[in-house]
């Protein structure tokens, strides 16, 4: 977007804010001046003894002008609150832009060098291994050793196990909290104090890591109270980003990392979801490029694809002008990647359907949605996330 087109943007919703708030400073110059003119009786809402009625400066108000003196009051509140965004707002927009380059590019080194580590720890190893060989060996096996780690090329290298710490007790591990996760509340919860108990042990495995944040999604998802949903969330972020850093070739680690990022979205500002968003897009695409066949990532992709061809004008205009250039995805995309997954996965979830469904609608092929929707009935309903498909199926299975 343009630079002036900007301007309007910023200044037009500064203006709305103005507008409302010179509306309020009226209306109390209005209603002090009634103060004066009459004094009168309000009734004492307190539990003190005594009479029950207080003196004020003011006329009688009945209930229904005091519910409204005292909404105007929150609606000053809100306002205010609102003035100290759009000013918070402006400041932030000029930087934003570096911040999300400059933090996609952190990742992109930290990945360089996290292979470039395990290559030559690969080699260093293999090297020593070939020294320590028996004195009988001939030349020609030596050399047709040499040969052989010569040729080997760096990817081969990468998918050599990076964490060969006691394999055996981290398996067994691993094998317990993936049988956790599939619990209830308490199972989970008892995932993530296991995985912790255990990260001073295997806190350099990346299959640990991804685990870990996982974990940390899923007791966000039970958690009660906002305090601790953001805590958790938080925590899962920085454990994601680190096993990227761990392995940055390691698929899972990429899709909990961005999938971390999209639940930071409902406790940042309005700059840090929009930044989460390409973030999450980036890191989803790395998840895909990795491991193709993973049904997870393209359902992820298809409700951000989705997601994106929801904006609204003016949410495309905001994300424009923080980077130039907004989200771009049709319906059509969100389409093809839900169907990439029931391609992988037939009857992958019940919410899959209920979005091909949506897709449908959206494009027109009413017959097609209609068969999504008997589909997504035919499931049943287990998970929170299986509840949440039923509510929306059950909006949306009358209007095809």
């Amino acid at each position: 977007m343009a630079q002036t087109d900007s301007k309007v943007l910023v200044l037009g919703a500064l203006a709305g804010v103005a507008g409302i708030s010179l509306a309020v400073v009226f209306y109390r110059g209005l209603r002090s001046k009634r103060r004066v003119s009459w004094p009168g009786f309000y009734q004492n809402r307190t539990n003190d003894p005594g009479s029950g009625l207080l003196l004020v400066d003011g006329p009688v108000l009945p209930r229904g002008q005091a519910e409204v003196l005292e909404r105007l009051e929150a609606l000053i509140q809100c306002v205010s609150e609102l003035k100290e965004e759009m000013k918070a707002l402006k400041t932030a927009l000029p930087a934003l832009p570096d911040q999300v380059r400059e933090e996609l590019k952190g990742h992109s080194e930290a990945r360089r060098v996290g292979a470039q580590h395990r290559t030559a720890a690969t080699r260093r190893k293999r090297a020593a291994g070939a020294a320590s060989s028996p004195e009988g060996q001939s030349s020609e096996d030596a050399e047709s050793e040499g040969g052989y780690m010569t040729a080997l090329t760096d990817s081969e290298d990468e998918e050599q196990s990076d964490e060969e710490q006691t394999p055996d007790k981290l398996s067994i591990l691993l094998d317990r909290i993936d049988r956790l996760r599939q619990g209830g509340e308490s199972d989970k919860r008892e995932s993530l104090s296991v995985l912790l108990e255990q990260r001073d042990e295997f806190g350099q495995n990346s299959e640990f890591l991804w685990r870990l944040t996982r974990a940390y999604c899923d007791v966000h998802d039970v958690s009660a109270t906002l305090e601790e949903k953001k805590t958790h969330a938080e925590n899962g972020k920085a454990v994601g980003e680190e096993a990227i850093t761990v392995n940055p070739k390691c698929a899972e680690s990429h899709q909990w990392y961005a999938i971390m990022c999209g639940i930071m979205a409902e406790y940042d500002s309005i700059q840090n979801k929009i930044k989460n968003g390409y973030i999450f897009k980036d890191h989803l695409d790395k998840a895909i490029e990795l491991k193709p066949q993973d049904p997870l990532s393209y359902y992820l992709l298809g409700r951000w694809c989705y997601a994106v061809a929801q904006l609204s004008w003016i949410e495309r205009k905001v994300a424009a002008t923080l980077f130039g250039e907004p989200p771009s995805a049709t319906v059509e995309d969100a389409l093809k990647n839900f169907l990439k997954v029931e391609e992988i996965h037939p009857a992958y979830s019940k919410l899959n359907y209920v979005f091909l469904a949506k897709c449908y609608k959206a494009l027109g092929q009413s017959e097609k949605a209609r068969k999504m929707c008997e589909a997504a009935s035919t499931m049943n309903t287990v998970s929170k996330e299986d509840e949440e498909a039923q509510k929306e199926l059950d909006l949306l299975f009358p209007s095809v």
